[in-house]
């Protein structure tokens, strides 16, 4: 047995034990890092407008490029987790979420922000992040929605730490001397990499099934085609490539899972809709606050409320959608925590004075604390571990795009009304009609599967019990006798 086989089978064995709960820890700190790192965009919201001239449908877009790429960046972790595994991808995420920020502090225009902080930094964190929580999935399985929701808990400690951090160090030396410091700390993702050691599970040889597709391939590639066509002609090379690309879409965006998995298609429309109204309270309520006479400070600390509260509301979260009273029904406790969400922004309408923004940051972190420890442990519940990669993929690529585009709208409609409520009269517009489809959706589709085992097992039953004629005529003596079947349960 070689060296690497042994360390293969050694590291299959701690599962939901021994070294699996430092790789949380790492998950809990990478959350942190990286989702959490989105909380303190809007406090430089101001600063940065004044700093290049820009509106707020045009300083919108830098926090809604990064949010956006740090989801949709999910095809190209998922492919390097698949090729490299997932210590490379968090480490790598780390390296590019530095350079982004440290590029950031040097930025002479908006445009050169959008590509640094945007596009670099977001890339780096969706790395990290989604790598993060690929990995949980194979060091947790009894525990795994416990684990889910602990590691969540990082968000909310980068909610709590991140905004105050940034007013203060916003105070203290200006943005770019805080963009250069955040740097520096986002490259902490790699220590949090180097923790998450490589696992292999026990798996068999490949299916049989499996090898004629690939052998087939590879003598297409040789030059072996049964017809005895040539592969170097034109059109056989234009067929390969686009059997090959369609295969490498498939592998790593799952596009077959959404076309026959009704409960991912739900699910992932839903929350693809969800997420045009789930980040504007995030960017918008800073300056709506400070925009209606309340102290930067004090603007700073309402997010940072959001994710104390948050930091123990989660794990009681994921606690109690683990009971197996929840089990097959996360997906409304989800929905309940998408309505409750969307209707607390109606908070924000009726006044801005700094007490009743605390009441709205109160009720907005019950409601995100459910959305935040479900969100994931939904979609492993609706697809299979071994396509969960690929499906996460899918999933935050089609969010990404609502993402992206939600708040510079909604800054477009603040610049043109020069009224904030809108704000939160889009974000309320898009959580509740999306927490009602995903309820409403699973509730029938759960119906119709219901009455489809039903009428199956009817069918079953009516062949088994159907009457026969049989012949009244005497049997050869060398028929065998007649078989007797005892039926214990129907």
């Amino acid at each position: 047995m070689s060296q690497g086989e042994a360390a293969g089978r050694g590291a299959a064995k701690p599962q939901d034990q021994g070294w699996a709960w430092m790789v949380l820890l790492a998950a809990v700190m990478l959350q942190g890092l990286t989702l959490g790192f989105t909380s303190c965009l809007g406090v430089f919201f101001t600063d940065l407008q004044h700093e290049f001239q820009a509106s707020n449908s045009q300083t919108s877009w830098f926090p809604s490029i990064m949010v956006a790429v740090l989801h949709g960046g999910g095809p190209l972790c998922s492919i390097l987790v698949k090729r490299f595994g997932c210590r490379f991808a968090v480490m790598l995420g780390g390296l590019l979420s530095g350079l982004g920020m440290v590029s950031s502090s040097f930025c002479k225009s908006i445009g050169q922000l959008y590509l640094t902080a945007g596009l670099i930094t977001g890339l780096g964190s969706c790395f990290s992040f989604q790598a993060g929580v690929t990995v949980l999935g194979y060091y947790f399985v009894r525990w795994r929605t416990l684990a889910n929701a602990m590691a969540s808990t990082g968000v909310s400690l980068g909610f709590t730490l991140w905004p105050l951090l940034s007013q203060y160090l916003l105070d203290e030396m200006g943005w770019r001397n805080t963009f250069l410091i955040f740097g520096g700390i986002l490259l902490n993702c790699c220590v949090c990499g180097a923790i998450m050691r490589p696992i292999q599970l026990a798996s068999g040889p490949l299916p049989q099934s499996a090898k004629p597709k690939e052998e087939a391939g590879s003598r297409a590639e040789e030059g072996q085609l049964s017809n005895g066509a040539s592969p170097y002609h034109p059109t056989l090379q234009q067929h390969t490539r686009r059997t090959k690309c369609f295969q490498m879409l498939q592998k790593y965006l799952a596009f077959d899972i959404f076309c026959e998995n009704k409960g991912y298609r739900i699910y992932t429309i839903g929350v693809t809709w969800m997420m045009m109204g789930f980040a504007l309270p995030h960017v918008y309520l800073v300056p709506y606050a400070t925009h209606n006479g309340v102290e930067e400070r004090k603007a700073a600390l309402l997010i940072s409320i959001i994710g104390f509260i948050n930091i123990f509301i989660r794990p009681l979260t994921g606690l109690l959608s683990g009971h197996r009273i929840f089990t097959g029904r996360r997906i409304y406790l989800f929905s309940l925590a998408v309505l409750l969400c969307g209707l607390s922004n109606f908070i924000c309408v009726i006044s801005a004075e700094f007490s009743v923004l605390i009441l709205y940051c109160i009720i907005l972190s019950i409601a995100m604390s459910g959305i935040g420890a479900l969100v994931f442990q939904v979609l492993m519940d609706v697809v299979e571990m071994d396509r969960f990669s690929s499906a996460l993929g899918l999933f935050t690529i089609l969010e990404s795009i609502t993402l992206l585009t939600g708040p510079p709208l909604t800054g477009l409609l603040v610049d043109i009304t020069s009224d904030f409520h809108y704000v939160f009269y889009n974000s309320s517009f898009f959580l509740i009609s999306a927490a009602l489809f995903m309820g409403f959706s699973f509730c029938a589709l759960e119906k119709k599967n219901k009455l489809r085992e039903a009428s199956k097992a009817c069918l079953d039953n009516s062949s088994r019990y159907q009457y026969s004629e049989t012949s009244t005529e005497p049997k050869a003596e060398s028929q065998s006798p007649p078989a007797f079947e005892y039926i214990t349960s129907i």
